[in-house]
């Protein structure tokens, strides 16, 4: 756990910045994460230095330290403002990651704003989240035929063939559901993933794809602002009403970042898992238990894998180390759940699996789009199950080519063999219309 020390009393410490750094960002790390964190744990313990794209960072390892920096929001708060090097001009100026988070959206700042922000969001999304809610039913019914949609129009070969599930599904679909959030209109959507997957995976295009991401949701904002509607960039700003075109378009950013990626992520991951043996995840979902089955996979493969830096305000203690005041601590979701002291406790023969999963963060700064996130995959794993059977990777699972990114753990591609169920599916009836107030209603 983190233990605040006196002023100054880093003093005699070794400082982050004199360490010797292993690289995070190898070969080795973009193969298998897990190899990776059980060398740091074995040589540094539940905290460890490491230079991340050529930044000195703490990455957190232990569960207890994880979940200690992630619910105690006061002493290891997030803000750019509190990153000391940033603040003394230490960062290089094409730090690959500078991009993603100088956006500085609801997950990343800190300070009092934030917290008028956070209200805003909870009431922007929950016509979305509400299962009662027309507009939540609505959303439903719309992804379930979207769903339904991209399964017939891969499968229309025949009963059996072959697919890539994450080009032809579990990356379009999200983008479907992008849509019908943020109420692009054409097909401009399309090429703003693109860039959303660009900026995740801080390569070098990551800047120029930052730009034009910003610039498409800046055109968004501006016409919801004329012209709003059953969507979330309206609702939030019937919430929100003082927020500029620049300042929605970097919460839009926030929103297609967790409803497009990390629900692509999902699907695919928890497609992976099941038909690769995971035996407990099988098991809950033919018992139809969709959302316990997704709970299992982000136990072994969650999609956020390493949150964004949370900085303490005062030199703490955490693991075997001083931290500084100021210094970035990077919060590593993959390995605070294979972290032995949490792992070896978890039973995987139990009905119902643990819900101490990080996966969505902890404490006041969990995802506010958790909810609409999970629904939107489990209606996506659902209906894959349902319409096709025999499911079966069509090469070993450890070739599978997955996305090298700090952030995101996901597949490039999923290539898989199927066969259509012998009863198809019923078609889906259109979306129900919405009632003519829920325009104007947000709550």
């Amino acid at each position: 756990m983190g233990v605040q020390l006196d002023s100054g009393s880093a003093a005699g410490h070794e400082s982050l910045e004199s360490m010797s750094l292993e690289p995070l960002m190898t070969r080795d790390y973009e193969r298998d994460p897990a190899i990776v964190y059980e060398r740091l744990r074995q040589a540094h313990g539940p905290v460890a230095p490491v230079d991340l794209l050529g930044v000195p960072v703490w990455l957190v390892l232990g569960y207890e330290e994880a979940y200690e920096v992630l619910r105690d929001d006061h002493a290891w708060p997030k803000g750019l403002e509190n990153w000391r090097a940033r603040r003394e001009g230490r960062l290089p100026e094409d730090w690959p990651l500078a991009p993603s988070l100088d956006v500085n959206h609801v997950l990343i700042q800190g300070g009092e704003g934030y917290r008028e922000l956070k209200v805003a969001w909870d009431t922007a999304l929950r016509p979305f989240q509400d299962p009662r809610h027309p507009v939540a039913k609505r959303l439903k019914a719309q992804i379930t035929r979207d769903a339904d949609e991209l399964i017939s129009l891969f499968t229309q070969g025949g009963r059996t063939g072959w697919a890539d599930l994450s080009a032809q599904f579990s990356r379009p679909l999200p983008l479907m559901v992008a849509s019908h959030l943020l109420g692009f209109p054409g097909s401009q959507h399309d090429d703003a993933l693109m860039d959303m997957w660009r900026v995740l995976d801080a390569g070098p295009d990551a800047g120029p794809a930052l730009e034009r991401l910003l610039a498409t949701l800046s055109e968004l904002g501006a016409w919801k602002m004329k012209e709003p509607g059953d969507d979330f960039p309206s609702y939030l700003l019937a919430s929100h009403p003082g927020l500029s075109v620049e300042e929605l378009s970097r919460e839009l950013m926030m929103l297609l970042g967790m409803t497009s990626d990390h629900v692509g992520i999902l699907i695919s991951n928890t497609v992976v898992e099941v038909i690769t043996g995971n035996l407990p995840a099988s098991a809950s979902l033919s018992a139809g238990l969709i959302r316990e089955t997704m709970n299992r996979v982000v136990m072994q493969k969650p999609p956020l894998i390493n949150f964004v830096p949370r900085f303490p305000l005062k030199d703490m203690r955490l693991g075997n180390y001083t931290v500084a005041a100021g210094d970035p601590v990077w919060v590593s979701v993959g390995a605070a759940h294979a972290d032995p002291a949490f792992a070896g406790k978890v039973c995987p023969e139990s009905t119902i699996s643990t819900r101490a999963h990080l996966s969505w963060g902890a404490g006041p700064r969990q995802c506010p789009a958790r909810e609409l996130a999970g629904g939107a995959a489990a209606i996506g794993v659902s209906r894959l199950f349902e319409r096709l059977s025999g499911l079966e990777l069509s090469l070993p699972v450890d070739q599978l080519p997955w996305r090298s990114s700090p952030f995101m753990r996901g597949l490039r591609s999923l290539p898989v063999r199927y066969t259509v169920s012998g009863t198809p599916a019923q078609p889906v009836p259109p979306p129900p219309p919405l009632p003519a107030a829920a325009g104007a209603a947000v709550g």
